[in-house]
């Protein structure tokens, strides 16, 4: 999937982009003093530092099945506990936070609901669990020019709009699934700010994730002309809308 790269390629290439969606997550989840949250899929930490900024270190919880990111979060926020484990098999007691949170990670669990069921395993009733994934299906992500690209390239092209939840409605459908309550819909907002084409384009070149996997596989051709095609279409991209979604654990 591409998710064993250093914490700072993963930040050039989404953490741009991860870190203002972060307080907006942190908001709709009603995140405040007093609280203890667990950050599911914390990556290097974008989340947890916004939660950190909050609550303070003692009152926040990381965990992410990648060794890389859980090594950089741990250099950046050394007073966080870090764990490393899936979210289908979260290494927590029951009912031991008051919130948790996944942004933009529901989509890459083996299996969102058994995913999102331990989320709400280790939240005490009452309490809450919230995700955001990107709108990949209706092409409002931060990567929507790259992938519309590619699709124009090559038509067999695998994107992410299939990925769980990417679709309108879908996440909230995988919550019901997973057994929360009061389960609401909302979309946040991230401008997409970019100093220069080749600004947007070079984290593209790292590796990271599935577009990231996708550049790694082409050949020097066609990935010279996947890239002026994004140069075409940048210029045309649209603010980037994530699906969130937030409900109560019985």
């Amino acid at each position: 999937m591409g998710f064993e790269v250093a914490g700072a390629d993963y930040d050039r290439f989404m953490g741009r982009y991860s870190r203002p969606l972060a307080p907006q997550l942190a908001d709709f989840a009603g995140i405040g003093a007093g609280q203890r949250v667990l950050d599911v899929g914390s990556g290097p930490g974008a989340l947890t530092a916004e939660l950190v900024e909050r609550l303070g270190s003692s009152a926040v919880v990381a965990v992410d099945p990648s060794t890389a990111f859980v090594a950089a979060l741990r250099e950046r926020l050394p007073d966080v506990e870090a764990a490393q484990a899936p979210a289908e098999a979260l290494p927590f007691g029951d009912d031991a936070f008051d919130a948790a949170l996944a942004q933009l990670v529901v989509h890459f669990m083996s299996d969102p609901v058994a995913g999102l069921r331990e989320m709400a395993r280790v939240t005490r009733s009452g309490g809450v669990v919230a995700a955001t994934v990107w709108d990949h299906a209706g092409e409002r992500s931060p990567i929507a020019v790259f992938w519309r690209a590619a699709r124009e390239l090559d038509p067999d092209v695998r994107d992410e709009s299939a990925l769980a939840g990417a679709h309108a409605g879908e996440l909230v459908e995988l919550f019901g699934a997973a057994g929360l309550t009061d389960v609401e819909q909302a979309e946040h907002e991230v401008p997409l700010r970019h100093a220069s084409f080749e600004e947007w384009w070079e984290p593209f070149t790292l590796g990271v994730g599935p577009a990231g996997a996708y550049a790694a596989q082409l050949g020097e051709d066609a990935r010279a002309a996947l890239r002026e095609r994004c140069r075409e279409l940048l210029p045309n991209a649209k603010p980037a809308v994530a699906w969130a979604a937030r409900g109560r654990v019985v």
